[in-house]
């Protein structure tokens, strides 16, 4: 061990924090805030009041699923409707809150704490944040995720309300555009972390299956490419470690 290091004092819970909120303020939180520029400019389009719209940001915390409230009101579904479909959007956040528990070491931790932190989840906070905890101290890591998710959460919703009073200026195509902005950071993410067989697998397994979804016409091109590609890139990897093991 360093000897500067070991006489140093610890660092506190704030300092992490602090640090947690620096990290933020990078390219993630830029692409972040114009994303949501472009769902605070379709929010305005609908007619969802401002205040209804900066609490989705904060509530529901995802893309995909504010768009699909803020379509489902728009087009008169119900509320239950609109509920379990935003739920049920929000199930892929599931596998990424998992993989960062072993990071994060809750257990600890309030109760509270371990839930704010997987309500923090998100594609942007995910990929740094698989980036970034292995560089904390194992005491750090929840402050830090903490602060991360805090500055990326008010980028979006600052953003939120930036789009909105920005309707009607900026054209429709360039604030649809802008909606895709998250989805190809995260898949330029995927490229840069895959490291192991089985993400590879996944990513080319996933074109093709949008491919044959796209062919098929049935509207199931999501189902293709997560369901169908994941598992049998797990499947493919999996065999291949138990022939290597042999």
């Amino acid at each position: 061990m360093d000897p500067e290091r070991a006489l140093s004092p610890p660092l506190t819970q704030g300092v992490y924090y602090r640090r947690g909120l620096r990290a933020a303020v990078a390219l993630p939180a830029v692409i972040l805030a114009a994303t949501f520029i472009g769902i605070g400019s379709v929010c305005a389009d609908y007619g969802m009041p401002l205040a209804w719209a900066v609490l989705a940001t904060v509530l529901i915390w995802a893309g995909p699923a504010h768009l699909i409230l803020v379509g489902g009101l728009g087009s008169g579904a119900s509320w239950l409707a609109i509920a379990l479909t935003v739920g049920l959007s929000s199930v892929r956040l599931l596998p990424m809150v998992v993989s960062l528990l072993p990071y994060l070491r809750l257990q600890n931790r309030h109760p509270v704490v371990a839930v704010v932190c997987a309500h923090l989840v998100a594609i942007s906070i995910w990929v740094e944040s698989l980036r970034l905890l292995p560089q904390i101290d194992g005491e750090g890591r929840v402050p830090f995720f903490l602060g991360l998710g805090t500055g990326l959460l008010a980028s979006a919703t600052t953003a939120t309300v930036v789009g909105y009073g920005l309707a009607g200026i900026i054209p429709h195509a360039f604030a649809a555009g802008l909606l895709f902005l998250t989805p190809i950071f995260f898949l330029l993410s995927l490229f840069a972390t895959a490291r192991v067989l089985s993400d590879q697998l996944a990513i080319g397994f996933g074109f093709f299956g949008l491919l044959l979804g796209a062919l098929a016409g049935d509207g199931l091109e999501l189902l293709y490419a997560g369901l169908g590609g994941g598992t049998l890139a797990y499947g493919l990897a999996r065999l291949k470690r138990a022939r290597d093991a042999a």
